[in-house]
């Protein structure tokens, strides 16, 4: 039985079956892991979104901001944006299970026996991995429960930018999901900042990636982690953070990546499609 840790797809299909037939892929003993955003820019999230839910226990996803966007537009009063290609889900006759299948997905996944958290963004650099999955369970309270539609219109914006034990309500929630599911660079002290999206040393200086961060409260566990397209992250660099970044832009024409967690072997396949714009 195989664990596969699957990169940003964001509705590329093709490429998604391709990769799965490149890994050999047994939906009767193997474990997909999707690090979030199965949806949007690519040409055919329904189709995606109707596999990832068709593999049951089979399939653990992870929310990304892409997903939670598409939540927002489903219902929580916000208009789908222009570049945006999740209409056919919205439109569909099976959106409702589709839909509450995917707001019970978690914003973390932690696997004890490969010590290993999926995340779709990253971590702040003072929290564990316990503190982590703390956080993210409030989130996902919320979007479960009675509060979800108040959680998805109050989701947007970049404040605040630094955690503390004191934010509560919208802030608190905010805080929490932009770090799990936006994040990219932080400054030592944890402040972050959403505004920077290309590779290490195009950021201001006094900036770090997210996993660079001397001293990271959460280094001694592998992260897998997407959402971050020009990261690039080579060998050298994966083994000194102990993370892999599994988002190699398929959606703008990079390639779609599996990681193996047995033995860390990596899988990709070419991508068929390419589109502009976007985070």
């Amino acid at each position: 039985m195989a664990i596969h840790a699957i990169g940003d797809v964001q509705g590329c299909f093709e490429e998604l079956q391709r990769l799965l037939a490149a890994v050999r892929f047994d939906p009767a003993m193997d474990t997909l892991w999707f690090a979030g955003d199965l949806v949007n820019r690519g040409p055919d999230s329904l189709a995606v979104l109707r596999f990832a839910h068709s593999l049951g226990d089979r399939a653990i996803t992870v929310l990304g901001n892409h997903d939670l966007h598409l939540l927002a537009c489903a219902w929580g009063g916000r208009k789908p944006h222009r570049h945006d290609t999740f209409a056919e889900i919205l439109n569909a006759a099976d959106r409702e299970p589709l839909l509450q299948w995917l707001r019970h997905r978690p914003l973390l996944h932690y696997d004890a026996f490969h010590d290993t958290l999926l995340v779709h963004a990253g971590l702040p650099p003072h929290w564990s991995v316990q503190d982590a999955l703390d956080r993210a369970a409030e989130v996902a309270h919320a979007l479960r429960g009675g509060r979800c539609e108040e959680f998805l219109r109050n989701m947007y914006g970049d404040e605040p930018d630094r955690w503390s034990d004191d934010l509560a309500g919208n802030d608190r929630m905010r805080f929490i999901t932009n770090c799990l599911t936006r994040m990219r660079y932080c400054t030592r002290r944890g402040r972050v900042d959403l505004e920077p999206k290309g590779p290490p040393g195009t950021q201001a200086a006094k900036l770090l990636p997210w996993y660079a961060v001397p001293d990271r409260a959460s280094r001694g566990t592998r992260i897998l982690f997407g959402h971050w397209a020009t990261l690039h992250l080579g060998p050298a660099q994966t083994e000194d953070h102990n993370v892999v970044g599994l988002d190699t832009g398929c959606v703008w024409g990079g390639r779609l990546t599996a990681y193996r967690l047995d033995d860390g072997r990596l899988f990709s396949v070419a991508s068929n499609t390419r589109v502009e714009n976007g985070d």
